[in-house]
């Protein structure tokens, strides 16, 4: 995915869900990176890049992106909902 495509998906999850985000940035090996996006009501969302330094542009390119772990704030955070755990418990079968 472009780095300009995944400006643009960043910015309509900021728009949808608050005006700032947390972004925390995952290496997925061969597959690029992953921009976890957590918005202000606590929804999440995630963009993939090519590469963590690409992830990273993208977070340093969108106003209101706030670089994060996952640390005890941010998992605070999210609010995941039942449709969400159950597309993860399938998933991971």
């Amino acid at each position: 995915m472009a780095e300009k495509k995944a400006v643009k998906i960043a910015q309509d999850f900021l728009q949808a869900h608050g005006k700032t985000a947390r972004a925390v940035v995952e290496n997925i090996g061969r597959a690029g990176a992953r921009i976890v996006l957590v918005g202000e009501d606590g929804a999440m969302g995630d963009v993939i890049v090519e590469s963590v330094e690409v992830a990273e542009q993208v977070v340093a390119a969108v106003p209101g992106l706030e670089p994060a772990e996952w640390d005890r704030e941010t998992i605070a955070a999210t609010k995941i909902g039942s449709a969400h755990r159950k597309k993860m418990a399938t998933m991971q079968r």
